[in-house]
């Protein structure tokens, strides 16, 4: 069977980091082929120089047999690759059908010919179950219907191999199963489909062969039907892997937070928390599990003192904390991983050793009479470097230029270390490989053991099962 693409010797390196060691790749035509690999193991690099995002430092580019040299992905789309990015490049406050084509309008004459876009729109959603109302506004659309809008482009432009970089990582369990739908029937038509993902039993699903990365090199290249998840794990980290966490018997004290009759509005006005109650004690873990979409996000934010509730109260420590600022809360103790890394964990232009002492910044060892204390801001965030294996180890490496497992971590490390008296964690693994949700999730087990009242906010049922002492469900 010819290759799609092949990707030889390819070398690509940033200051002090080697994204990619003399990485080779093959894709055959027709396959779902996955890559998967620990956070920084250099997928998304290697991914961004198939399509044209960068530039190999060296090595050689092979599209369905003919050598190409990528100036920007304007190239790259010509030859016929698409690439769905992990956080989606999408104009909200468009429609659907004039994100389809921006930047490849049909014209009638010198006008924008949106008829016709919306009927070709239709076509294409028609042909591969990709339902989507070409006239529906981006922002007025569920998670899992943005991504089938990004396949859409791709496949509007002429796409023959799409890249899709963490494609399951916010959705929820029905989306995902509709994306391997909709995947199967574009691998029927003739497609061919490289797929990042640390989602070792998706992976296990949906590809046909896997391509296992680790510090920028291939580890190995493993056909599906011969291979499992654990030596797929133990190529990815380079040791056995423990996929159930070992959780010592509860030792719970006092109730330290507590919800009553809470009533929280979303952003378009609707009652999203409507009349919750619930307790969470010292040492303990309540896990509250359900589909996207039902309030878990609002309940964060309203805990956390990101969003004023409609009505009820907020019990921590004993005082009443309802509608308190975050600064307020954190003094007293309570912190909070976000869902959202890029809106709410993180300030992506400042270096790293800054946003690892976000809401600590005003405080002593990192606050000396109003003023910045840089060698104990710069020593602490090198220990938690260290702590986390957040890589690459340059503390002085800007938010953004880290991998999104990466971003994660950071995030994880800055409220787990600040020694907190109950923490709200929500999606604490999303975009995380096998090696990292173990780390993670034994971090969480001894705040636990330490005393510390937990609320973990997930998605992920099994997350959920293997962590919580008791569960809610929403």
């Amino acid at each position: 069977m010819e290759n799609a693409v092949e990707m030889i010797d390819i070398v690509k390196q940033f200051p002090g980091v080697l994204a990619n060691d003399h990485v080779t790749l093959e894709v055959r035509t027709g396959e779902i082929h996955a890559i998967v690999g620990e956070n920084g193991a250099g997928k998304t690099t290697l991914m961004n120089q198939l399509y044209g995002l960068l530039q190999p430092d060296s090595g050689e580019i092979k599209v369905f047999g003919k050598t190409v040299n990528f100036k920007g992905p304007r190239d790259a789309i010509s030859v016929g690759i698409g690439m769905v990015h992990q956080h989606f490049m999408l104009v909200s406050n468009l429609t659907v059908a004039e994100n389809v084509v921006l930047g490849s309008e049909t014209m009638k004459g010198i006008v924008f010919d949106l008829d016709r876009a919306k009927k070709e729109v239709k076509e294409l959603s028609n042909s591969y179950g990709l339902l989507v109302d070409p006239v529906a506004k981006i922002e007025d659309l569920p998670v899992g219907a943005q991504q089938r809008v990004e396949i859409i482009k791709t496949l509007y432009r002429g796409a023959e191999i799409l890249i899709l970089d963490e494609p399951t990582a916010v959705l929820t369990p029905q989306e995902t199963e509709e994306l391997f739908e909709i995947l199967q029937k574009l691998k029927e038509s003739g497609k061919t489909i490289i797929f990042i993902s640390h989602k070792l039993n998706e992976v296990m699903e949906i590809s046909d062969r896997i391509t296992v990365m680790r510090l920028g090199k291939v580890t190995g290249v493993l056909e599906k039907k011969r291979t499992n998840t654990r030596e797929i794990a133990r190529l990815m980290v380079g040791r056995e892997v423990v996929f159930r966490v070992k959780k010592n018997p509860g030792k719970f004290g006092k109730t330290i937070l507590k919800v009553e009759n809470l009533w929280v509005k979303d952003n378009r006005k609707l009652d999203a928390v409507k009349g919750i109650s619930f307790h969470v004690e010292e040492g303990e873990i309540l896990g509250v599990a359900g589909v996207a979409g039902n309030g878990q996000t609002e309940l964060a934010e309203a805990l956390t003192g990101l969003r004023k509730p409609e009505k009820g109260r907020v019990i921590f420590l004993d005082q009443d904390v309802t509608g308190k600022a975050p600064r307020e809360l954190r003094n007293l103790g309570m912190t909070h991983i976000p869902e959202d890394r890029h809106k709410y964990g993180l300030v992506l232009q400042y270096p790293a050793y800054f946003n690892m002492i976000l809401g600590r910044h005003f405080k002593e060892p990192f606050s000396v009479s109003d003023f910045l204390n840089q060698k104990s801001i710069r020593d602490f965030a090198e220990k938690v470097f260290k702590e986390y294996d957040i890589r690459p180890d340059d503390i002085r490496m800007l938010g953004a230029n880290f991998s999104g497992g990466n971003q994660q971590k950071l995030v994880v490390a800055r409220e787990m270390s600040a020694e907190p008296k109950a923490i709200v964690i929500a999606q604490p693994t999303r975009g995380l490989d096998v090696g990292a949700i173990e780390f993670i999730h034994n971090s969480i087990l001894k705040l636990r053991d330490a005393g510390v009242g937990i609320l973990l906010i997930s998605m992920e049922l099994e997350e959920i099962f293997t962590l919580s002492d008791r569960i809610i469900v929403m």
